[in-house]
């Protein structure tokens, strides 16, 4: 296959052998923004993340594989992949742990208030708070049971909870104690203490969390958002933040870069952080694995 890869992958170089051994020949771009290195006809497969932002999907007559580095589908343009049976394989599982691990950790440092202790130990004083809250015998319910949701519901339930999962389809996997459809995420909000949100950015998702779910939720919830941050609706979540919400750990928004005016950066009940949860030691190894796999298919 001619292959068109670009920096997205960051550690290909380690692997351009490999893959001209599985008989593959390359053409590589650094910016996916800048002008092609070879002829668009020439490319049989693609290997990147947020490539067709920038070209038109259209100018490649004779692609028939794209692989994303990515989790998410949302930056391919996906009627055109369907309508020409191009094969689309994107980086599932590869960030799942970090995200995971991101998602409980956050909810901890709400729970256990860190940002109040950090403080106090760098003004070198001794103070106790009375009001640390367990994670422990809560109930949180995962909107999206792929496996980044997966890899999250494991480890609450590590932690002595009851978990939901929510997802578009049926769920069958074992770690979630109850199971519902998206189309019944009103019924599972009322019992939930920790709302983490995973699932993908679709027509049908895009401001799902809005007023009249934080409504729903129970009162004292947390929620963490490592999806897309147009899931939910920002300013519903700054008016829930003021009234009604213990606290969220936000990793996305609606805009990115957040506006550096934007309320949500001095909450002392939010745990913000520059959509790097996915940022971990051990990507690498996990990504080549994913693609080294499925080029040996194709």
């Amino acid at each position: 296959m001619h292959l068109l890869i670009t920096g997205a992958w960051q550690n290909y170089a380690e692997y351009a052998e490999k893959i001209k051994q599985l008989g593959h020949n390359v053409a590589f771009m650094q910016f996916e923004k800048d002008e092609l290195p070879c002829d668009p006809k020439w490319v049989e497969g693609i290997i990147g993340n947020g490539f067709f932002l920038h070209h038109n999907i259209e100018e490649f007559p004779n692609l028939s594989y794209i692989q994303l580095t990515s989790a998410g589908l949302d930056r391919v343009p996906m009627d055109y992949v369907q309508s020409h049976s191009i094969k689309i394989y994107n980086a599932r599982g590869v960030y799942s742990v970090p995200m995971a691990e991101l998602a409980i950790s956050g909810v901890l440092q709400l729970l256990k208030q860190t940002k109040f202790f950090n403080k106090t130990q760098q003004n070198h004083e001794w103070e106790k708070r009375r009001d640390l809250r367990e994670l422990c015998g809560q109930t949180v319910c995962v909107v999206g049971c792929g496996s980044v949701g997966t890899e999250c519901a494991k480890r609450f339930k590590a932690f002595g909870c009851e978990v939901i999962g929510v997802d578009l389809f049926d769920v069958t996997d074992k770690t979630y104690d109850e199971t519902y459809n998206i189309s019944d995420l009103s019924k599972a909000l009322p019992e939930t203490d920790v709302l983490v949100l995973t699932l993908p950015l679709t027509e049908q998702t895009k401001g799902i969390i809005n007023a009249e779910r934080f409504a729903e939720l129970k009162d004292n919830s947390i929620v963490v958002n490592i999806a897309r941050g147009a899931v939910v609706e920002t300013s519903a979540l700054i008016n829930s933040l003021k009234t009604k919400l213990f606290g969220a750990v936000l990793d996305v928004f609606e805009t990115e870069p957040l506006d550096e005016n934007s309320e949500l950066w001095d909450m002392e009940n939010v745990i913000l952080t520059p959509h790097n949860s996915f940022v971990s030691d051990g990507n690498a190894k996990r990504l080549a694995d994913v693609i080294l796999g499925n080029l040996k298919e194709n």
